[in-house]
């Protein structure tokens, strides 16, 4: 039942990395640029849903919702402002920006709450649920982040090859002078691209901290990075790539801690991705783009 139990705790630290995989590979599919400021916009979600619940007194879907909202207009903002003026720019100046943005962000979020951590309440209502006659007990913050993995990842899927909205941005990833040409508005697309990717960043922040109870300015750093490294290694710009490499880097992290050492967990998760790659360098379910001269 133990290995059980660390196996359930990755499928929820997979999913969270799944749900914050997708802003990357979202971006990155239509952009073709990497937002590396993603994971800050987790910590934002995070911090605006603690002021809200401690604060402001809101319930907890109240403050969630407000978070989603936050971190959307958040979202929407940084790419018209950072990103829009470097469309044609070479990766190097957008990277440089990106890093720059995530610097600016974390360094606010230091100036308005001060860099000692915040203890995070968790907005999960449900109980923890014993099986096995008590041998096996689940969370409500595993059981809430699979759920919401799996119906993000349904209705994102539905949204992008059901709706206008959702061609549009298919359209915009295979060539943007041909979408322009068919009436495409490219910029509205990209930036609802990053208001999809932001609003569930804010959804992985919350989920995050409800499962991991602290709150500080760097808190989306690392899980940014993971979960860029979760998009890479399922095939960046693909969907169910993230979903993939989601749960595979959150099992291989936790089993990692619980049987080998929780000091290498994460040298162990990146040489995997080294060694994947090699073998296959567009990742597991990534398609390989042959490019005309």
């Amino acid at each position: 039942m133990t290995f059980i139990s660390y196996l359930l705790s990755g499928i929820s630290l997979g999913s969270i990395y799944a749900i914050i995989a997708l802003g990357y590979t979202m971006v990155y599919g239509i952009a073709k640029m990497l937002n590396f400021a993603h994971g800050d916009v987790i910590m934002v979600g995070g911090y605006v849903t603690f002021t809200a619940m401690s604060a402001a007194g809101l319930p907890p879907a109240a403050a969630v919702l407000l978070s989603v909202l936050v971190c959307t207009a958040l979202g929407i903002t940084i790419e018209r402002v950072a990103y829009k003026p470097l469309r044609g720019a070479n990766s190097l100046a957008v990277l440089i920006t990106a890093i720059g943005v995530s610097y600016l962000l974390q360094n606010l979020a230091l100036l308005i709450f001060g860099a000692n951590p915040k203890s995070f309440n968790s907005v999960v209502p449900f109980k923890a649920v014993s099986l096995a006659d008590g041998k096996l007990l689940i969370s409500g913050e595993t059981i809430t982040a699979i759920l919401a993995c799996i119906v993000i990842m349904t209705a994102l899927t539905s949204f992008i090859n059901k709706t206008k909205a959702g061609q549009a941005m298919l359209a915009v990833s295979e060539d943007k002078g041909a979408a322009t040409l068919m009436g495409i508005n490219v910029n509205a697309t990209i930036a609802l691209t990053f208001a999809i990717g932001s609003a569930l960043a804010a959804i992985a922040g919350v989920l995050l901290c409800s499962a991991y109870p602290t709150l500080t300015p760097t808190t989306g750093a690392m899980p940014g990075i993971k979960a860029f490294v979760a998009a890479v290694l399922g095939g960046i710009g693909s969907i169910p790539g993230a979903l993939l490499g989601g749960l595979m880097l959150g099992v291989l992290e936790n089993l990692s801690k619980a049987y080998i050492s929780s000091k290498l967990s994460d040298a162990i998760v990146f040489s995997v991705l080294i060694i994947v790659l090699l073998v296959k360098p567009t990742g597991i379910l990534g398609k390989k783009i042959m490019e005309k001269v």
